[in-house]
């Protein structure tokens, strides 16, 4: 089953190696937006963003992120929900 086009990602993420598996699905997914939440989200978010960019090569490869250190979730998942792509589309949260 695919992702929904919107994630909110909790951290701290429990083995990092599921990272760069979890941002390849969500590439092949379409995910529009990946929200990181919680402890450490703002490092968390800057591998993300090194996992989509690569080596650079792949103008194709995009998935917008945004990191929310110390804001409540409830905060994080309105915004999640309002998110251009689709007002209607579904957010899932993801913990790893």
């Amino acid at each position: 089953m695919p992702l929904a086009r919107k994630i909110v990602l909790h951290t701290p993420i429990s083995d990092e190696a599921l990272l760069d598996p979890f941002v390849e699905q969500c590439l092949r997914d379409e995910v529009s937006l990946m929200a990181v939440v919680g402890p450490d989200c703002s490092r968390i978010e800057d591998v993300i963003d090194e996992i989509v960019v690569g080596d650079g090569s792949d103008p194709t490869r995009f998935l917008c992120t945004t990191s929310h250190p110390d804001e409540p979730i409830e905060d994080v998942m309105n915004m999640a929900i309002t998110w251009e792509y689709g007002q209607g589309d579904p957010v899932e949260e993801v913990w790893l």
